[in-house]
């Protein structure tokens, strides 16, 4: 039996933001275990974390396979910590994208993630290009994801996905971004081919939008919006190589699970 909490990062408010499922272990149980309680969930991430003397170890899964790099789940896996495991201070995690650290303010918490760079692009893939066929467009990627910059807020809401398409993609998945009148920026990511048709919030994929947005607005503080149909308001700033960015979270639910 282990205890399993469901969290809904980046938001003030049970049944917004993005919810992760986080269990806090000795130690790491068998893949194949942690996998299966990822798709049991069926949410976008599951994290798994555990102590490593220095702080602790973190990974993430979807319902499909582990991922690299995953910022909402890291969030919430802070708030289990502070909220139900008397964690205090500056919290560190070790993943295979490096060290993150997250530290509890003002009724929320920061997340200092490395930045990554956004990489030119020349051309999309095929099946993807003709989703944006008339439509003006800037492709970049990182190391998981394409990216592509839409002419406005507008055409980032009104665009509809090709799942099928989005899903061949070599990488994990499609993010579409524009500038806002209301926010600096917004976006939505589509990751059908691991599990996650629209991840309703996502952390990591700014860990390359601000670096992006700052160049081009000129500017280090941004407002960023993730416009999916539960959304997330998330405050950013690109500070050096680090990416920071500051949200809130809720405890939705605590569950015991019975493990076989």
């Amino acid at each position: 039996m282990s205890a399993m909490y469901q969290v809904d990062a980046f938001s003030d408010r049970a049944f917004g933001g993005n919810p992760a499922a986080v269990l806090i272990l000795d130690d790491w149980l068998a893949e194949e275990v942690m996998q299966s309680i990822a798709a049991e969930n069926n949410l976008a991430e599951t994290a798994f974390a555990r102590p490593n003397g220095k702080g602790w170890d973190l990974r993430w899964f979807t319902p499909v396979h582990e991922v690299e790099f995953c910022g909402h789940a890291t969030l919430a896996t802070a708030h289990v910590l502070a909220e139900h495991h008397n964690a205090t201070g500056e919290m560190a995690f070790s993943t295979r994208v490096g060290e993150l650290r997250v530290a509890r303010i003002d009724g929320g918490y920061r997340m200092d993630l490395p930045a990554f760079l956004p990489e030119p692009l020349a051309d999309l893939p095929g099946p993807i290009a003709e989703l944006f066929t008339g439509i003006d467009h800037h492709p970049f990627r990182n190391f998981e994801n394409i990216f592509v910059e839409l002419p406005d807020e507008a055409a980032v809401r009104a665009f509809v996905p090709d799942m099928t398409r989005i899903a061949t993609l070599n990488l994990q998945g499609l993010v579409i971004t524009g500038k806002s009148d209301g926010y600096d920026f917004v976006s939505r990511y589509f990751a059908p081919g691991v599990g996650i048709p629209e991840d309703p919030v996502t952390g990591s994929i700014h860990a390359t939008l601000v670096p992006y947005w700052a160049d081009k607005l000129g500017k280090t503080r941004l407002s960023a919006f993730q416009a999916s149909a539960r959304g997330g308001h998330l405050l950013c700033e690109l500070a050096g190589d680090r990416v920071l960015i500051t949200g809130k979270a809720v405890t939705f639910m605590k569950a015991e699970i019975y493990l076989p």
